[in-house]
């Protein structure tokens, strides 16, 4: 591998940046930021390359992804995952939110049920009750400070609740966990019984560590392929969120077409050009940087451990996948609204708080790691001071 800089800390303030945005949010200026899920990295240099070239053009029109640009994509996911896409899978949306929104519309009617499992990505919960349908959590059960599927209630409440869709989330965010190929044919085998179409939020899918494995829910067998949609972005894996483009397949042509309804009715059409130019160009490109981020991203999940082992009262395991961090303040005793208050004021880091994440989520703090290593060492010491 290519030796990439990781440790530079880079200036965000100043440059529209949501992290670094303390003034509107209401956060003391100067406060640490490792809450949102970026990273402080430049991405990959193919993609800096390739926006350069783009922004020398000068023209910006409409933009569609060709056969070229497709089967870039398809070659990754057969590389790293063994998965065989086809392009009339694919729907381009601005993003995964952008994505679940429109499913939810698409494949429930309002006042039906949509099953989640909190902790878990807080847009998930929102996709659901913004669009008037019903929630229904099955909370993760943890046992030993790793999460597990209380597949009982899950199965009891998809039946006595008609649940009619599922949004998984895998890897899963925040607690970390990349569903085992038994626990995901196990959630399959019981929605296919029900007639429940999965959701599969994938996004984080390019951060596994050594011992595990991402399995894409939809090439588990046919069967599931006919219940689900699987949403994709390169975003997260290279830092390209705020270029506003996700990949979303689906095999099953009737969901397909229900989807691609829905999506139309928002008055949405083709792509933005830079998201377009610059997924092709990580794809095609960044294997190798990707590498490097993963094992210094590794080197920063193991420097929060040690860090965390030493802090009475807080307590951290490492994730099986994605940058995010899930650190256990129960021990200190204090109410969500007092921890954050002081994470902030105290510490002066700022985090996401765990009860944003729904059922379970009380006492936690959801941590980025995807940020220089001093900056990282930094907010662990802080947090250190401020509870000693």
């Amino acid at each position: 591998m290519m030796g990439y800089d990781f440790d530079t800390v880079i200036d965000r303030t100043g440059n529209l940046s949501v992290k670094y945005d303390w003034g509107s949010r209401g956060k003391p200026k100067g406060t640490l930021p490792l809450w949102i899920a970026d990273m402080d990295f430049k991405t990959a240099p193919c993609v800096v390359d390739a926006m350069r070239d783009l922004a020398e053009q000068g023209i910006y029109g409409y933009s569609e992804p060709d056969q070229a640009w497709f089967d870039v994509i398809a070659d990754w996911y057969a590389t790293r995952f063994g998965w065989t896409l086809h392009r009339d899978w694919m729907v381009n949306t601005p993003g995964v939110i952008t994505a679940l929104h429109i499913a939810v519309r698409a494949l429930t009617a309002p006042g039906e049920a949509v099953l989640i499992q909190q902790p878990v990505y807080y847009p998930f919960e929102a996709s659901i009750l913004t669009t008037g349908r019903r929630l229904v959590v099955n909370a993760l059960a943890e046992r030993a400070g790793r999460y597990e599927i209380d597949f009982d209630d899950f199965e009891q409440k998809i039946q006595e609740e008609k649940v009619k869709l599922f949004i998984l989330c895998n890897p899963h965010n925040p607690v970390g966990r990349v569903w085992e190929a038994a626990e995901l044919q196990k959630m399959g085998e019981i929605c296919l019984r029900h007639g429940v179409i999965v959701v599969a939020d994938e996004i984080h899918q390019d951060f596994i560590f050594a011992g595990h494995r991402h399995l894409v829910f939809t090439d588990l067998s046919e069967e599931f392929s006919k219940i689900s949609v699987t949403c994709t972005s390169p975003s997260k894996t290279f830092n390209l969120a705020g270029l506003q483009i996700s990949n979303i397949f689906i095999a099953d042509a009737g969901i397909r077409n229900k989807f691609k309804a829905e999506y139309a009715s928002s008055g949405l059409s083709q792509p933005a050009l830079a998201g377009l130019v610059t997924c092709r160009a990580a794809y095609a490109g960044g294997a190798d940087w990707l590498s490097s981020l993963i094992a210094y991203l590794d080197e920063n999940m193991r420097l929060i451990e040690a860090r965390v082992s030493q802090i009475k009262g807080v307590a951290f395991r490492r994730p099986e996948g994605s940058y995010l961090g899930w650190l256990d303040f129960r021990e200190m005793g204090l109410s969500n609204a007092a921890l954050e208050d002081f994470l902030l004021n105290r510490a002066g880091v700022w985090l996401s708080p765990g009860q944003n994440f729904g059922i379970g989520g009380t006492g936690f703090m959801r941590i980025n790691a995807a940020a220089p290593r001093s900056l990282v060492a930094e907010a662990m010491t802080r947090i250190a001071g401020a509870v000693d």
